[in-house]
């Protein structure tokens, strides 16, 4: 019986995704990788493995998804692991931000993680078993001024997960959603984030205005491995109960705490006023 896991990782061709396909061909398992062009290139860097398969895939073209998760099924015949990597960040003030800017972003960070879920969830149903891995971020802990409408993505991830779990439960069908803190990635490079059109004025001496301008003197210095960070979502991958949460690096650790310590604090502060609208008991 051939105990190897597949694995489809969306935005494989760079970064965390890259890694993680990396780490997943290391562990003796087999990738569907994901990417939207450079296909010949990511097989190679890959190094061509014979368990390897690179699609084609727009994840916010959804017939484009459908037809990569049969490609997909068709040369391993079935899905273990599905890791929603794909994603970039806009850096804006939320007020800046047009409506085609703000489309774009939960297109490609939501909207492309549905498509993909539509497309594998029939398979994993049938199969009675598999795990969801959705990247979110450590800015669905605490945001950063300038990250807001990138971490409203996270956000809305975090729910679609917290929902998958429950609703996936009684499949047999795992849900875990990783918030990776700043990996020496590309994601801080110019390259790679976005930056709204229209800049306002009255933001450039604000944190948007040294978010907007200074992202990319992050490039490089970020704290986190990539390559720790894949070895550590591979072990996920192998372990039995996972966590429906996962925050991976100090600095999410730390923004995780940051915020809980921060809604506990409003919660027990406003207790009585939150517990005085209930109706007056009948007599």
């Amino acid at each position: 019986m051939d105990t190897k896991k597949v694995w489809l990782i969306t935005g494989a061709s760079k970064g965390m995704g890259f890694d993680i396909a990396g780490a997943a061909l290391a562990a003796g398992d087999k990738v569907v990788a994901a990417v939207r062009d450079q296909v010949e290139q990511t097989s190679a860097a890959l190094g061509n493995s014979p368990d390897l398969l690179v699609v084609q895939m727009d994840v916010t073209n959804e017939a484009q998804v459908r037809k990569a998760v049969q490609q997909a099924i068709d040369r391993f015949e079935r899905l273990d692991v599905i890791v929603n990597n794909a994603g970039y960040g806009i850096v804006t003030a939320i007020e800046e931000a047009s409506d085609q800017e703000v489309r774009a972003q939960y297109d490609t960070n939501v909207f492309g993680v549905l498509n993909v879920l539509r497309a594998v969830l029939p398979y994993l149903r049938k199969q009675r078993s598999g795990h969801i891995i959705n990247t979110s971020s450590l800015f669905a802990f605490d945001v950063i001024p300038g990250w807001a409408l990138y971490a409203s993505t996270k956000f809305a991830l975090e729910g679609i997960s917290q929902g998958l779990a429950k609703e996936l439960q009684p499949f047999g069908i795992k849900v875990t959603a990783i918030e990776p803190g700043l990996f020496t990635t590309a994601f801080t490079s110019k390259q790679s984030y976005k930056v709204s059109k229209n800049a306002i004025a009255d933001y450039a001496n604000t944190m948007v205005g040294h978010m907007r301008t200074g992202t990319d003197a992050f490039h490089g210095t970020q704290p986190g491995d990539p390559k720790k960070l894949a070895k550590v979502v591979v072990e996920l991958s192998k372990t039995e109960n996972p966590p429906l949460h996962l925050p991976i690096g100090a600095d999410s650790v730390n923004n995780y705490r940051a915020n809980a310590t921060q809604l506990a604090g409003d919660v027990e502060k406003w207790l009585a006023v939150s517990n005085s609208t209930d109706h007056d008991k009948m007599k």
